[in-house]
């Protein structure tokens, strides 16, 4: 299994800035994609970005957040960034680290980290 921890959300004024770290442990190894999702009160939970490990690092962003926020990853410590610029109000939420793991069966599991508060002031 692997165990993700969140850390860097805050409060922040709108058009500031925020890094956003998810460190991963346990079997890393295992690890194909990993993401940040948001959930506000009363809404569903959204994706914002993901990353593939390996060849390419492909990413993938939310049409809400594109420009604004990058994601990247740092395979040899195991931990997923999310520089989140310009930020605006519409981005207070919970963020959530996701990792998808594959196991041996050829299929996927998810892991969940518990979760930043990033409130943004108008």
């Amino acid at each position: 299994q692997v165990q993700l921890v969140e850390s860097g959300g805050g409060l922040v004024q709108a058009g500031g800035s925020l890094r956003l770290s998810c460190a991963a442990s346990g079997s890393t190894f295992a690890i194909n994609t990993m993401g940040w999702y948001r959930q506000a009160p009363g809404n569903l939970r959204e994706l914002v970005a993901t990353i593939s490990r390996g060849s390419g690092s492909q990413t993938n962003y939310a049409d809400s957040v594109k420009g604004r926020f990058a994601i990247s990853s740092d395979n040899a410590k195991n931990t997923v960034r999310l520089q989140m610029n310009s930020l605006q109000p519409e981005d207070t939420a919970v963020y959530y680290c996701k990792a998808v793991l594959t196991n041996g069966w050829g299929t996927n599991d998810d892991y969940w980290g518990q979760g930043t508060q990033v409130t943004v002031s108008s």
